[in-house]
């Protein structure tokens, strides 16, 4: 293999390298080569400028195709993880250790990819503008925070005067009830659950960028689709948290049942891709995968609640899975759902995919990366029918919530008073935000990043959808477009009062006064001459 970086690091690298394989033979000029070589390394000591390493990539593998090049980066850069991922390298790393460099060059040199950045993404980077009501939000929770910690710490271990200990009890009482008013007030409805979190830009536990690690054994459908569901096997695995800004079904369930759920429709979703992979036609495919969410969704419910296990049912042992399947309705539909075609024309039939206006093969890391994000929102949404449907089961079945609830929804007001929330968030999801978002071309994603539940919002086409909308929906929509047409005018006026009211405060008023006081001067000079 070829390497090519500065003479000491090249050593460095070159022995580091041999000593751990044998078989490795390390070469640090060109002219040295006896013939073309397998793997080409460059290393990078600092990035001038993206245009030139881009160029100076297309150079390599023009010369020493088909070689897959390796980018070496150094661990401090400029650039976003957006334009990283634009340089056409089939292996980048970033302040890797020798092990991960040994592990991507055996990657690579069996066909693979393999991408390791700690460059944030441009939307992590610039940040999230907080509004007026967010700002209150936040920064009362973070006094209240504070002094109710403080609060906390004299009272662990309790005081010895009874009348301090009342006082401190009093105090907590007050900054608890400081803390409940903040969440009526300025709260989201995701603030009824406690363990639900603000919208917020994605950062590891010690508050570094999330590192974007994508592997590949191979570059076809079967290896992204093996990739990616390891991926999100992992980020189920760890546990997830809520960050998307609006309350979801799922948290409702106990958090061993929720990572069954999601597991068991990461498991049917791969037995679907695997049947859809006989299928080459699109059109054929899009019908099964439509025709197989029905099964799809009963399957898992039935790996959730488990095929043997039965709990008494006014009076007598119900078996749980036949009942939830004769309850709950799987056949409904999700409209924010986008069209599957794209995702399963990749993961299918291996098809090149659209991305921010380019096709793209499925192994590239932008088209990976898109693929994991529609897969995530899918397996979210989808989970979102069930857990619906698993909450009205259990508002009817008292001892069913023992089994799939927390804890804290064993009581029948907080069951209810969560099933009434998502009942709120549905009606105004539906008749405000749904045609906002549909005559501003906008769709919200769900994503699984750091063990967060996290939105994306896209912007495409939907004047379909927005065709398709009933008489209300059209009305707000009709605002929307009333408002964008009446502002310029409206704005006009307000200018032109303005121009009118500093006309009459500085030439009608202000020469008024200035005629007033000049008249009050002379007769106050004629006063004094008199006297």
């Amino acid at each position: 293999m070829l390497l090519l970086a500065p003479d000491l690091l090249g050593e460095s690298l070159a022995l580091k390298l041999t000593s751990a394989r044998n078989d490795w033979e390390v070469v640090l000029r060109p002219e040295r080569l006896t013939g073309a070589p397998a793997l080409v390394i460059w290393s990078i000591d600092r990035v001038a400028s993206l245009a030139a390493i881009q160029q100076e990539l297309f150079a390599l593998q023009d010369r020493w195709q088909p070689a897959p090049v390796l980018l070496l980066l150094p661990s401090e850069l400029r650039l976003s993880r957006e334009q990283l991922l634009e340089l056409p390298a089939a292996g980048m790393l970033q302040n890797v250790d020798a092990q991960g460099l040994q592990n991507a060059i055996e990657t690579l040199l069996q066909g693979g990819r393999d991408i390791r950045l700690e460059a944030p993404s441009e939307a992590e980077s610039q940040g999230q503008t907080m509004g007026l009501g967010q700002w209150l939000l936040v920064s009362g929770l973070q006094q209240v925070s504070r002094d109710l910690q403080g609060v906390e710490a004299m009272l662990n271990p309790p005081p010895e005067q009874p009348l301090l200990f009342l006082l401190l009890q009093g105090r907590r009482r007050e900054l608890r009830f400081a803390k409940g008013l903040l969440l009526w007030l300025w709260g989201p409805l995701q603030m009824g659950l406690e363990h639900a979190e603000p919208l917020g830009p994605s950062v590891s536990t010690h508050g570094s960028p999330v590192t974007t690690a994508i592997s590949l054994r191979e570059r076809n459908a079967v290896a992204v689709w093996d990739a990616i569901r390891d991926r999100i096997d992992g980020s189920v695995q760890a546990g997830l948290t809520n960050s998307t800004g609006r309350l979801l079904a799922i948290e409702g369930l106990h958090p061993d049942r929720r990572r069954e759920l999601l597991l068991a429709l990461l498991q049917q979703l791969d037995q679907v891709l695997q049947r859809l992979r006989t299928r080459q036609d699109g059109t054929a495919m899009a019908q099964t995968w439509a025709a197989l969410q029905p099964e799809l969704r009963q399957q898992a419910l039935t790996a959730l609640a488990g095929s043997y296990v039965q709990i008494p049912c006014n009076g007598e042992l119900q078996p749980v899975v036949a009942s939830l399947l004769n309850r709950a309705d799987l056949t409904g539909e999700d409209d924010e759902l986008p069209d599957p075609t794209g995702m399963l024309a990749a993961l299918v039939a291996d098809q090149p995919m659209l991305v921010n206006g380019l096709l793209l093969p499925a192994d590239d890391p932008r088209a990976f990366l898109q693929l994991e994000t529609l897969v995530s929102n899918w397996l979210v949404r989808t989970a979102e029918l069930i857990g619906a449907e698993l909450l009205d089961a259990c508002g009817d079945w008292p001892e069913l919530r023992r089994y799939l609830l927390r804890d804290a929804l064993l009581a029948t007001r907080e069951l209810d008073r969560l099933r009434n929330r998502l009942n709120t968030q549905l009606r105004w999801a539906d008749w405000v935000e749904r045609p906002i978002q549909l005559y501003e071309s906008q769709r919200i994603l769900f994503q699984l990043r750091s063990g967060r539940i996290e939105p994306l919002q896209l912007t495409e086409p939907r004047d379909k959808e927005l065709n398709q909308l009933g008489w209300w929906q059209r009305q707000v929509a009709l605002l929307l477009e009333a408002r964008d047409a009446l502002a310029p005018q409206v704005q006009a006026v307000v200018r032109r009062i303005g121009d009118l009211a500093v006309l009459l405060l500085t030439q009608v008023l202000g020469r008024a006064i200035g005629l007033v006081g000049r008249g009050i001067a002379q007769g106050m000079g004629r006063s004094l001459g008199r006297s």
